[in-house]
């Protein structure tokens, strides 16, 4: 007898079906295509050509890159634990801060797995809806103050927030921060699209003893398949947060080389990765204000994706998905981020070559039109 997919089976192969899909345009997962820099590429090569991977990294990262992660975001004092990604800088920090009975607060939407993380050593999660023109598509303090309780353990914001690009401004910055200081909670800031943005404030340099700092290689470099990140925090809690990490033997020394060869010469290359993913916004912008309908609420964008509202012209965001995957072109359905807001929007990533937003604008009025007429029931992830 035949057994039925366990979900997580049928996630992979979704996923695996994407990656093995011969010139698939990935607009739907916030990735850097733009094209390496030799330097970085160079240092792939010399690791692999001197085979270096027989060798374990030292445990919370090279001294080097560190070194250079914390120049990166300017938090001297401050401690760079190196990590498989982003994402298991989160798991981790979630698994030594939060135990049952614990509060962590976030947004909705927000990136789903730290809350995830959170429910799984038994703390409860609070979300603070922002989607919506009733909110400004962002986070008040106020409202943040409001939510917050005696149990709050964690508050958890992405900064820009990922799905909506919308950033925190520094008076923002200083009320959440006075939230925390004063609940005596962690401040988790999920710096992930920092580099993307028209400006970015800082919660560390104004409350450096309960900050974590979330950093990422995955987006601004274009790494996101060589996992490599880091959590920049107190050297008293690096020290927790080092006693038991789950790559206690190292992260990639693959990664680790691309990623210090990617700050040595980010000054050089960033500055058109910046330019050319702001053109392609502007391109989808000039699109969508001919289609009457859709909408796009938050431009500019301070993240790289940027977030089209199409619910008003009756079109069901999977559908949309859908339309656009018969061209193999991946983009995002709104529910990926939130079930409550999901049904309204579509996400496309924007830090990918112009000719590929070209097409996704070119085929955007038929494609519209084609979803309008689809009841999509295909599983998406």
């Amino acid at each position: 007898m035949r057994q039925t997919m366990k979900t997580f089976e049928v996630r992979n192969a979704h996923f695996d079906r994407l990656v093995n899909t011969p010139d698939l345009k990935w607009l739907g997962q916030n990735t850097n295509h733009m094209k390496a820099h030799p330097a970085v590429l160079d240092a792939m090569t010399r690791c692999i050509q001197e085979e270096e991977f027989h060798i374990y990294a030292p445990p919370v990262g090279l001294e080097a890159l560190r070194a250079g992660i914390v120049a990166d975001v300017g938090l001297p004092g401050q401690a760079a634990l190196v990590s498989d990604g982003a994402v298991a800088s989160l798991y981790h920090v979630c698994h030594v801060l939060l135990g049952a009975g614990d509060e962590f607060i976030t947004t909705d939407p927000t990136w789903n797995w730290p809350m995830a993380f959170a429910r799984s050593v038994g703390a409860t999660v609070t979300q603070i809806p922002i989607y919506g023109p009733e909110y400004g598509y962002r986070l008040a303090p106020e409202r943040l103050a409001q939510a917050v309780t005696p149990a709050t353990k964690v508050i958890y914001i992405v900064d820009p927030n990922n799905p909506l690009g919308c950033a925190c401004t520094k008076e923002e910055i200083e009320a959440i921060v006075a939230i925390a200081r004063e609940s005596g909670a962690w401040l988790i800031q999920d710096c992930t699209y920092r580099h993307f943005a028209h400006a970015h404030h800082l919660a560390a340099k104004l409350y450096p003893e309960r900050t974590i700092t979330v950093y990422s290689f995955s987006k601004w470099l274009g790494l996101a398949g060589l996992r490599i990140g880091a959590v920049i925090v107190h050297p008293d809690l690096a020290e927790r947060l080092a006693a038991a990490p789950p790559n206690n033997l190292g992260s990639s020394l693959l990664a680790q080389r691309a990623a210090l060869a990617g700050l040595a010469i980010k000054d050089e290359w960033f500055p058109g990765v910046l330019a050319e993913q702001r053109t392609n916004q502007a391109l989808i912008k000039e699109a969508v204000d001919r289609l009457p309908g859709l909408v796009m609420p938050v431009y500019p964008s301070n993240g790289n994706f940027i977030v089209l509202e199409c619910d008003a012209l009756g079109i069901h965001p999977e559908a949309l998905v859908s339309a656009y995957a018969e061209h193999r072109i991946m983009i995002r359905q709104g529910a990926y981020h939130t079930p409550t807001f999901g049904d309204r929007f579509v996400k496309v990533s924007t830090s990918v070559p112009k000719a590929w937003i070209e097409e996704f604008v070119a085929l955007l009025p038929e494609l519209l039109e084609r979803a309008r007429g689809m009841n999509e029931s295909a599983k998406l992830f």
